[in-house]
């Protein structure tokens, strides 16, 4: 099966389990979302969805939004994450939709880009959520589980995930793509503990795949001799050493021999951790 091939697959299974894929962030209009998406960096949508309507009632529009000092808009912030740099960014970009786009939010990638606050990410989410148009928005969810199920080979930046993905999906599906993989990673292909028991496409998952290769916990080792064991020299030991393994994963390993087939002598469970993409 080709990345093409899996990819596809992979999508039409995640539309099975999400009929319909779309934002979270509650809008009305471009200038209410664009304000939503700007304060959701780096925090949830249930948060941002709490405090936009307090924010938006008092300041609706970007003319209003212009006449307000960064403090002004902090009051009504405060429980988003990094309030006072996203207070800043929206009292100036309210400033410069005024003064440069006639008070309407811009509708092309280049001119979203120009606004204070607004990244590849944000500006992507604009055009395909606001205006339709098609585009691939990666956050940590999308860089996580396109990197996991395996749709991109390895990529280390979000600006690689987003090429990886525009080269195995039709254009045409961008903007649904975006959204399958966000709610995928937001509620199955958790950052911390993912459910893999109730995931729909582990038979394709990378991750999964891997995951099934750790080592079988070892029964009967005896904790009262060392917190870890070593397989390889059946030796005990309290302080291990770090090790990265040949994909750049920080392993407990062995004092001296280096190994690192480790268990912990409590539970007998496996050291070995595979890599998850979590940023």
């Amino acid at each position: 099966m080709t990345r093409k091939e899996k990819t596809r697959v992979v999508l039409d299974l995640l539309r099975e389990r999400i009929p319909r894929p779309e934002t979270e962030l509650e809008y009305r209009d471009p200038f209410e979302l664009l304000v939503a998406v700007m304060l959701s960096a780096q925090c949830t949508d249930v948060r941002v969805n709490i405090v936009t309507p307090d924010l938006l009632k008092r300041f609706p529009t970007p003319q209003v939004m212009a006449e307000a000092e960064p403090d002004e808009i902090l009051e009504y912030i405060r429980s988003i994450s990094y309030p006072n740099s996203k207070a800043k960014a929206l009292a100036v970009t309210s400033r410069m939709l005024v003064e440069e786009f006639g008070g309407e939010v811009p509708g092309t990638h280049a001119e979203l880009m120009r606004l204070r606050g607004v990244g590849r990410k944000t500006a992507n989410v604009m055009m395909a959520v606001a205006f339709d148009e098609p585009a691939i928005a990666v956050d940590t969810h999308v860089f996580r589980v396109a990197n996991r199920i395996g749709i991109v080979k390895d990529a280390k930046t979000p600006h690689a995930v987003e090429l990886g993905l525009h080269r195995v999906i039709p254009k045409e599906e961008w903007g649904e793509a975006h959204h399958l993989l966000i709610l995928h990673g937001r509620y199955t292909c958790t950052a911390r503990s993912p459910a893999c028991s109730s995931c729909p496409v582990t038979e394709h998952c990378g991750y999964f795949a891997a995951l099934q290769k750790l080592p079988k916990p070892i029964k009967g080792l005896d904790p009262k001799r060392g917190k870890y064991y070593s397989k390889a020299s059946g030796r005990y030991f309290d302080k291990p050493i770090t090790k990265a393994d040949r994909n750049g994963v920080e392993q407990i390993a062995e004092p001296g021999s280096g190994s690192m087939n480790v268990f912990l002598a409590k539970t007998g469970e496996t050291t070995k951790k595979v890599k998850d993409y979590r940023v």
